[in-house]
């Protein structure tokens, strides 16, 4: 059996073992000789925990998948199969499971932990077991915002540049220092984005979903900043560009 065969087969297995009470007994390695030559190959698989209730109650209320049932069971497609009320996409005679929108990242950065690897080997091992829309751009997402990979590329990337000294505040709300972070997950009032403001003197922060970077969204935070708290006197970017309110 190869390995593209074997974890589809696991989630299903998995899956069945839901309808079930069941107790697991842990054996010692060192009573278990004969077979524990398996664990130590290096084939990714599915844990029943992993896959647990939360996958099979969303395999059941997603649309995406439920509307590809509808044409399946209307012979508008036929590339996917259904078992045991289970969709799957048949990709090179293999049969990978289809993945509902709420557990695509989770499923994404399950996998990029195994490794770290990279987009396209992350990608390729995602492929390997799983189908949904847009791989490419929930992996991305995934690893740009993987602490371990961030911190590891910092220490592999150039050296620091000389910086320009900022001078302490020493009153409250004075200078705020802003920054976006993300892209992230999306939300249902597609809030990708968190604007940041931070405090120079208190250290204190503000955190606004935005839906983009862009320098209009920024403008309609601050304003709403303003409105509780006093005009900063100068606000600094990650770019280290100084500006008052006003001339945004």
């Amino acid at each position: 059996m190869s390995k593209k065969q074997l974890t589809p087969k696991i989630a299903r297995w998995a899956l069945f073992l839901e309808d079930f009470n069941y107790e697991i007994i842990h054996h010692p390695g060192k009573q278990m000789g004969h077979v524990d030559c398996l664990s130590r190959y290096p084939v990714m698989t599915i844990t029943c925990d992993e896959i647990s209730t939360k996958l099979a109650n969303c395999l059941r209320n997603d649309e995406y998948i439920n509307s590809l049932k509808t044409l399946l069971e209307n012979k508008q497609i036929n590339d996917f199969v259904v078992k045991n009320d289970v969709l799957y996409k048949i990709e090179n005679d293999n049969d990978v499971l289809v993945v509902p929108q709420r557990m695509q990242t989770e499923i994404v950065r399950n996998i990029h932990s195994k490794g770290h690897h990279g987009i396209i080997k992350t990608e390729s091992m995602v492929k390997q077991s799983f189908y949904f829309p847009n791989v490419r751009k929930c992996v991305e997402n995934v690893i740009n915002n993987c602490t371990e990979c961030i911190l590891v590329n910092k220490k592999r990337g150039k050296g620091e540049g000389l910086l320009n000294s900022i001078p302490k505040e020493n009153i409250p709300l004075s200078t705020y220092h802003i920054d976006f972070l993300g892209p992230l997950p999306s939300t249902n009032k597609n809030y990708n984005h968190i604007l940041s403001i931070i405090d120079a003197f208190t250290k204190f922060v503000w955190l606004y979903p935005v839906k983009s970077t862009s320098s209009r969204d920024a403008q309609e935070k601050l304003k709403q900043q303003d409105i509780t708290f006093s005009n900063p006197h100068r606000i600094i970017t990650d770019k280290g560009t100084a500006f008052t309110l006003k001339e945004l």
